[in-house]
């Protein structure tokens, strides 16, 4: 599955994006993520990793934790909703054998509500306190709730796949 980064100048300036692939339903979307941004020619110029969720490629769980510590960069998951542990947990338990592992890295870290000036969001964050969390996706965050490297990872990701963006970025 195609993963797609973004390095973006706050606010919203696009100074370049990299790709990678993770397995779908697979466990690798941490490593891959790490080596896509420090093999890249932009890894020095990255100041914070966001990514959409924490997972890519339905359950290839992304451990923040490990991220952060590949990357030596502060790392921030956004999502629109908040998880849904319950309905995770019965679904992870009906797809894989390594159910508790999985969900054991969704669970990890605290969720935080974050008010925009529309709906909220939801971060889980590493390297990273609360408040400097906050500065930063108000920082990148031009219109809407999504920070800009998550929108504009979302939209080229969209058009490589779909032929062209769509859907909520």
């Amino acid at each position: 599955m195609l993963i797609v980064g973004s390095l973006t100048r706050a606010p919203n300036y696009l100074e370049g994006v990299l790709s990678t692939h993770v397995e779908v339903d697979g466990s690798d979307a941490t490593s891959w993520i790490g080596d896509m941004i420090m093999d890249s020619r932009f890894h020095e110029q990255a100041k914070v990793i966001f990514t959409d969720g924490g997972a890519v490629g339905g359950f290839n769980v992304i451990d923040l934790e490990d991220l952060h510590e590949l990357t030596g960069i502060p790392v921030i998951s956004v999502s629109r909703d908040e998880p849904d542990f319950q309905g995770i947990e019965r679904a992870l338990k009906k797809h894989f054998t390594d159910w508790r592992s999985r969900l054991e890295l969704f669970r990890t870290g605290d969720v935080h509500t974050v008010e925009t000036g529309h709906l909220p969001i939801y971060i889980k964050m590493e390297g990273v306190e609360l408040n400097e969390a906050r500065r930063l996706l108000k920082l990148f965050t031009v219109r809407g709730r999504l920070p800009e490297p998550v929108r504009i990872s979302h939209l080229v990701a969209s058009g490589i796949v779909r032929g062209e963006s769509r859907g909520k970025a």
